[in-house]
């Protein structure tokens, strides 16, 4: 009983705080996206800046309920290719796509449906160049995918389309490695442990805990380049599934 109340006053404290704050952020972002856009920065910069924002906005979100829950970023030291990179996710939770702010790189993500139909928040989606692949041609996402790469922007698939429920990785899409064949682009996988137990599917309630991100090295071009995109998605997958495993101690 006092455990289900400390929760629901918990998550009482959180939501306040994220409306109060999305309101605040959305309010600056909007003014100040439309003056950059209009009187001092050219459309490609203002874009940059609109993309590094929202992903600064997903952190700070992420960091409300500290310490109730807590974020580590765990990454390689910089060596090998550099941006833009494909990275590919894992997916647990609807938080994880507020976790991709920790990444510090201008980014866009490649989403399903609901994202888009977020009141206000969708309309942000849509202005910074997400993707949702299940709306539009395979030819036009090829095209906008390998436009933005080639701008510098780097590219988040959640390649099991779905969020998982049992904490297994479900089979992945073959989408990202596609892209990645044709763009010769380095392949970052991104392991997430930890959102199932903070915000669950079918619960709309936080929970305290820990969340952990870990970012693997870069896979390059000339690593994959023999492989088909069926053969590169499940070698990405056995990488992934072996760190998680590492991570929440299961070998």
């Amino acid at each position: 009983m006092l455990y289900r109340l400390g929760l629901y006053l918990f998550n009482l404290y959180f939501y306040v705080l994220f409306f109060l704050f999305s309101a605040i952020v959305i309010s600056v972002l909007t003014v100040a996206v439309t003056l950059l856009g209009l009187f001092f920065l050219p459309p490609r910069k203002t874009l940059q800046y609109f993309r590094r924002s929202i992903s600064l906005y997903g952190k700070t979100i992420m960091a409300l309920p500290f310490p109730f829950i807590r974020i580590r970023y765990e990454r390689p030291a910089q060596k090998g290719p550099q941006e833009p990179y494909i990275f590919v996710c894992n997916h647990r939770s609807a938080v994880d796509a507020f976790l991709i702010g920790v990444l510090p790189h201008e980014v866009v993500q490649i989403v399903n449906v609901w994202p888009f139909r977020i009141p206000v928040l969708g309309i942000y989606a849509r202005f910074s160049g997400y993707l949702n692949i299940r709306m539009m041609p395979r030819d036009q996402f090829m095209q906008k995918a390998t436009r933005l790469l080639s701008e510098g922007v780097s590219i988040i698939f959640f390649p099991e389309g779905t969020r998982s429920t049992t904490g297994e990785m479900g089979n992945f899409h073959g989408a990202a490695f596609r892209l990645a064949l044709e763009t010769r682009t380095p392949v970052v996988p991104l392991c997430i442990s930890g959102t199932e137990k903070i915000f669950p599917k079918g619960s709309s309630l936080l929970r305290p805990g820990t969340v952990r991100i870990r970012q693997l090295a870069a896979i390059p071009w000339n690593d994959y380049k023999e492989l088909t995109a069926f053969a590169f998605k499940n070698r990405v997958w056995k990488i992934l599934d072996g760190e998680l495993a590492k991570m929440e101690n299961r070998v």
